[in-house]
């Protein structure tokens, strides 16, 4: 049977068609840059809340080799942020797997670094950590598990990553405990949140980090 050129051009014309109507209902990826304003007003310190074109705070800590680092050793990565403690049998299991996961994706990706800070800083000493480092197979080339002071701790939850609701300074009796996951682009914005126990939730964190690195590779 012979086909008709006519149809040839119907069916193209449809296919063209179907095409434009397909992207004009799917928009484009893309990823909002957050200021505290355009979060819970109780994720965010009183302090900082009025701030805008907001990026990370510097910071001083101990990875789980003792190394002092900072702000300036993960300059221009794209970073994951979680908090944790070691003792912790309820959501930390599951937020550590989930990360676990992210590392091996990006093992070999030096633009990603993952950072997990305990909130129980005197509790995990850096022995500690490295002990657990071993046990879950974090890889100090991808993935620092982070300690310190207490207030340094819970100035960063509350002032830079805005990922804990619980109040306080940093003094004796507070203590963060959460599963929020910050995902914060090479230039220090933050650019999601994400349920770190969820695997749905951390499969979109890694769409979302995918965009960040190609948006990298245009620049």
């Amino acid at each position: 049977m012979k086909i008709q050129p006519a149809f040839v051009a119907y069916v193209a014309i449809a296919a063209v068609a179907i095409l434009i109507g397909w992207y004009m209902l799917t928009p484009p990826h893309a990823l909002p840059i957050y200021q505290p304003s355009d979060l819970n007003p109780a994720l965010v310190d009183p302090s900082v809340l009025g701030h805008e074109d907001h990026r990370i705070l510097p910071f001083e800590l101990y990875n789980q080799h003792g190394d002092t680092v900072g702000l300036s050793d993960v300059n221009g990565q794209i970073l994951v942020v979680d908090f944790f403690f070691t003792r912790c049998a309820t959501i930390c299991p599951m937020l550590t797997a989930n990360m676990a996961q992210v590392q091996t994706r990006y093992l070999d990706e030096d633009r990603v670094r993952l950072l997990s800070h305990s909130v129980t800083p005197k509790m995990d000493s850096v022995p500690v950590l490295f002990d657990y480092a071993q046990e879950h197979g974090v890889e100090a080339r991808r993935w620092w598990l982070l300690t310190g002071s207490k207030k340094e701790v819970y100035k960063l939850a509350r002032k830079s990553y805005f990922a804990a609701l619980d109040e306080g300074d940093g003094g004796l009796q507070d203590f963060v405990h959460t599963e929020n996951v910050v995902l914060v682009d090479e230039f220090g914005r933050l650019r999601g949140f994400y349920d770190g126990t969820d695997l749905t939730e951390m499969n979109r964190l890694v769409a979302d980090l995918d965009f960040l690195l190609a948006l990298e590779n245009t620049d």
